[in-house]
């Protein structure tokens, strides 16, 4: 007669073998997750910034005072901060009359929000010279009557950055204002507030740390543009050229020096973009 091992004592001795295993697999998760985030992120902004520098400080001074540098570092960062306070005033209102307010199409407008996430940028470039452009009506009259060109020009860049760069604040304060108990605005007019008081006291407090996260996250996506841009400004130096465009001359040419000096300011500024979202971010939860 075949004896059978006993169940329990096979538990038993199997039982030990789970959390090791599962040790294990944490720290092959944790393995994957940091080699993925070093191999693709932290190695390529370390060999940017050792070229940078590479040469010493002094040429990569140089390197970023030039006239061209310094113009096209200036024209990236006005042009995208135009663009963050327009997106972040009209991304906030848009956000609350999705959230506040019923009305037909509200579906279809909500989907129509997300799409310049899925147009290529040179796609939405493309768009824009063929609406504004000097040879239409619109860009013809703006150019011939007012003086005021609009595609080869800075104008052109910020509406470009104004496109790319609708969603974030919509998508950032949207969720906030979902989450809102609705009693709070509710005692308000009962008090006798009136809707911009209620909006300015009790609502606005609330969704600040999600407008100036939303007003970052532009910011910044909007420094780094290029496939619209390009398109649209027509690569004038001192005139048109942002950094992103100068950077990609620069390469053409062979001048990596110069192109790597300017790259280093500009992930010098998206980092700190990057803590300033984070700090918001967290303070947000801490209140939440």
């Amino acid at each position: 007669m075949t004896a059978f091992p006993n169940v329990g004592s096979m538990n038993a001795i199997a039982a030990p073998r789970g959390p090791r295993s599962g040790r294990w697999g944490s720290w092959g998760l944790r393995l994957a997750a940091f080699s993925y985030l070093g191999l693709f992120i932290v190695v390529p902004l370390v060999v940017i910034s050792v070229q940078g520098f590479r040469d010493g400080l002094a040429t990569f001074v140089s390197s970023v005072t030039k006239p061209a540098a310094l113009s096209a570092i200036g024209l990236t960062i006005w042009t995208a901060a135009v663009m963050a306070v327009i997106n972040t005033i009209m991304g906030t209102l848009t956000a609350y009359m999705l959230v506040s307010y019923r009305f037909p199409g509200k579906a279809l407008f909500n989907m129509l929000i997300d799409l310049p996430f899925a147009i290529p940028s040179l796609v939405t470039g493309v768009m824009l010279v063929l609406l504004y452009g000097p040879q239409t009506a619109i860009g013809g009259f703006f150019e011939k009557r007012l003086g005021f060109p609009i595609v080869f020009a800075p104008p052109g860049i910020v509406l470009a950055l104004l496109f790319i760069s609708y969603p974030f604040v919509i998508r950032t304060v949207q969720p906030v204002l979902m989450q809102m108990e609705a009693n709070q605005q509710e005692a308000a007019h009962t008090l006798g507030a009136s809707p911009w008081t209620t909006f300015r006291r009790v609502i606005f407090p609330t969704i600040r740390p999600a407008i100036i996260t939303g007003g970052l996250l532009s910011f910044a996506r909007a420094m780094g543009e290029f496939g619209s841009v390009i398109v649209v400004a027509g690569n004038i130096p001192m005139r048109s050229q942002t950094a992103a465009v100068y950077i990609y001359g620069q390469i053409e040419s062979g001048s990596t020096q110069a192109a790597s000096g300017v790259s280093v300011v500009l992930l010098f500024l998206a980092f700190t973009i990057t803590l300033s979202v984070d700090f918001f971010l967290r303070r947000r939860d801490a209140r939440t």
